[in-house]
Order: structure tokens, then sequence, then C-alpha cells
């Protein structure tokens, strides 16, 4: 009899320890090639003045699709590109939750912002004069883009397979804010305010024996390393490479963070590039050497449009006037507002820009911005968040201008409004919006 109990106990013991490390998730992984098949204008850089060379590195799409143990899902899609539009989001995330159910607030697009990627339709469309020919190339890549997008998401949800999350969190160095390095100050006056947020947000999917299967990771730093005619990822692109040659068989997907004014450095050299890849991948080697914060469910979604407003737009005569600029951009801009005027169209007073937060039970926070963010943002809402593990991505789901925070705005330059004059939008905003995005995180967060 004691024998029998001993062995009833010990089976117990054995079958409670089993349940308690049982998978609560399912993710599914998938990647898709989305280098462009030929010659393609390329995003980010005004001073280019012909279509692409060849191809340094591929680039790609990639899917998590994340269902918790009540079958919720959600799905991050990153890619190696400039950036999206509203237009293409919406009608791929339209698409997606056709064919998978997964809904709009719960499906995340982020770009890697890399500037030697392919020019995407409707991302600073005043930036780039193209004639018809080069224009369809464009448009045509494009609808393939969309189309690859959809079945990529799809692919994922094929995959789906029992695993495990965890959370952590390195460093890395290499980037430095470019609005004070671009600032003079004479000697012995107090230099100019240099944020930056060096953290490497890290979340790890492993299978059912802990055999690493994706990892997700990011960094607040433009992915501005090159300017040249060979398209390529840039430093993510290397480091995501050298996270899948360290690790074979592994998913690596980079999240671009809060770095809208932050650079990389040095920059310039395709060494570099690849240098600060390698640089990231050990960051995040670092961390899966580690102890990670295991996630559990459930898995919450939250996503809002906030307005944010702009200054009050020019009238007709104003735009008019600003034809006669010395600045092509300010003249296309001025053509471009007049042709909304003379459709019977208003200019708009402000935009609806979209927040995201996907929330893993209480173990992490996942915050999704749309735009250019300043890194002023990340810092702040790791203040707001203290104790509580976030994730924080900028350039998500569409880029149509940078987002300043009330520093940036007031101090103006590039990143405070000058640059908006790219995305065919009148500007700056108005004082505010910094508030108003950090007050809709928290409530989404929830």
């Amino acid at each position: 009899m004691r024998t029998l109990c001993l062995s009833l106990i010990i089976g117990l013991i054995v079958t409670s320890h089993s349940a308690a490390n049982q998978p609560e998730w399912r993710v599914g992984t998938a990647r898709t090639d989305i280098t462009p098949s030929g010659p393609i204008w390329m995003g980010g850089y005004a001073s280019r003045n012909h279509p692409s060379e060849g191809v340094l590195q591929p680039i790609w799409a990639k899917a998590l699709l994340f269902e918790d143990p009540t079958g919720s899902r959600a799905a991050i899609v990153t890619l190696d590109l400039i950036g999206i539009d509203r237009g293409l989001t919406d009608s791929v995330c339209q698409r997606i939750c056709q064919k998978t159910g997964i809904p709009r607030e719960r499906i995340v697009l982020n770009c890697s912002h890399t500037h030697s990627g392919p020019v995407v339709a409707g991302v600073t469309p005043l930036v780039y004069d193209l004639d018809a020919e080069q224009q369809k190339v464009v448009d045509d890549y494009a609808k393939i883009l969309a189309d690859k997008l959809v079945l990529l998401v799809e692919a994922a949800v094929k995959d789906l397979q029992p695993a495990k999350l965890a959370f952590g969190e390195g460093q890395a160095t290499f980037g430095a804010n470019r609005r004070a390095m671009r600032v003079k100050v004479p000697e012995g006056a107090p230099k100019p305010p240099a944020p930056v947020d060096h953290t490497v947000p890290v979340l790890t999917v492993r299978d059912e024996k802990d055999v690493l299967r994706a990892v997700l990771f990011g960094y607040a730093c433009h992915s501005t390393t090159l300017a040249i005619y060979e398209i390529n990822g840039d430093y993510p692109g290397f480091a995501q490479a050298a996270l899948e040659t360290s690790h074979p068989g592994v998913t690596a997907l980079f999240m671009a963070g809060c770095g809208a004014d932050v650079n990389p450095n040095p920059r310039s050299e395709v060494a570099l590039a690849k240098q600060h890849g390698q640089s990231l991948a050990a960051a995040v080697d670092t961390v899966l050497g580690g102890t990670l914060r295991p996630l559990r469910g459930p898995l919450a979604a939250g996503f809002e449009r906030v307005d944010l407003k702009f200054v009050a737009p020019p009238n007709k005569e104003q735009l008019e006037k600003l034809q006669q600029d010395k600045n092509k951009y300010q003249q296309r801009l001025a053509k471009h507002l007049l042709g909304e005027l003379a459709a019977g169209r208003a200019l708009p007073t402000s935009y609806p820009c979209p927040v995201q937060v996907l929330r893993f039970g209480n173990d992490m926070v996942m915050v999704a911005l749309a735009g250019e963010v300043c890194v002023d943002y990340a810092l702040r809402l790791r203040r707001e968040f203290t104790g509580r593990p976030i994730m924080i991505a900028s350039f998500c789901n569409e880029i149509f201008s940078y987002i300043p925070t009330e520093r940036v705005l007031s101090e103006g330059g590039y990143e405070g409004g000058a640059a908006m004059v790219y995305f065919g939008i009148h500007g700056p905003f108005q004082p505010g919006l910094e508030q108003h995005i950090i007050d809709t995180v928290k409530r989404l967060a929830k």
C-alpha cells in the first residue's frame, strides 16, 4: 500500500510538472522574399537620380502569428522597406481579415525604414519626380507586395505550433541623436539635448523542447547607414541575416523603434552597415544567453486613430505665392494643395494617426506607433510604464509624417515640421499631440 501511494504521489507530481511546462501558446512563422525583380526607384533620399543598380542583399517580409489558449490571434509582419501608406495597409489588413478572421486591430505591420529599398507607392509622394514608366514599376511593385503579404499571413496561420514566449532586453550603442549632431554651439555653451534609446527589446519563440524557433527584436535608430544604389536592408537586414546564420532554422524579425531623430554612427559604408548589424545581433545573442521573462496570455489588442491637428492651412493666394518659392519641394506642395482646392476638396486640418497596442497578459505591452516617431516618445513611455516590460515600435502601419514631441515641435527643424512637405502635408502640427498619443497608449494598454 505504501509503495502504491508513493507511486501515485510521484505520478501526480510528474503530471502536474508536465502540465505546468506545456506551451500555453501556438505560434506560426513565415517569410517571403520582397526583393524587386529589376531596377526600381529607391526610397529615402531625394538626392538619388536614377533607379537601383542591383541587389546587395535580399529584402524580406516576415510574419509571426500568435494564438493564445482562448484561440485569440494576432499577427506581426515586419518588412525591409522604407514604409507603406494607409491605402496599402488598409487593403492588406482587410484581405487578411477576410482570409484568416484576424481583425484589423490585431495586425501590426512594421517597416525597418531602410533607405536602400524600393519606393512604395504613396510614401513621401512629393520627393520623387518619376516619369510614367518609372511610376508604373513602383505601382506594380506595390500590387505584388500586397498579394505577398496576404499570402504570408496565411502561411503563418498554417504553421501554428505549440510554443513558449519570453521577453528580455539588451543594449546597442551605435545610434546617435542626429538633431544634436547638426547643431553647432559656441565653445562653452550648453550642448543641445541628444536623447537616444539604446534598448534592444527581444521576444523569443521556443518549441515544446525549448528549441529556439523565432526571435523578434528592435532598436530605435534610422536605417540610414547607406545611400547606395543596390537594394539591401541596411543594418537591420544584416542583423537579421547574422542571427539566422548563427541560429540555423530560426526566423529573425526586426521591428524599428522610435528612432526618427537618431542615425547610425558612423555611417556611409557597406562595412559599417554590416558592423552595426553584427553589433545588434550580438546584443540579441547576449539576451538569448540570459534569463528572460516568460510571457503568458491572454492576448489583448487595442487600436485607435487619434486626430493630430495641423496649424491652419494656407489659403489659395498663399499657395500661389508658394509656387514661386526657390525650393522645388515647396513648389510641388503648393501645386498639390492647389489641385486639392481645384477639385473641391478642403485642405485637411488634422491627420487620423493610428495608435496600436498588443498586451501579452500582464507580462509585456507592445506599442505600435505610426509615422516616423521621435525618440523622446520611447523614453517617456518607459517612464510611464516603469516596472512593466514594454516593447515600443515606430514606423508601424503607415508612414505619413514625422511625429515630434513637444520639445522637438518647439525647436522646429526637419523633424519638427520642415519634413512634412515631402509627405504632401502643410504643417507643422499644433502643440498637444504628444500628450494625446501618450494618453491613448495608456488607455489601450489597460
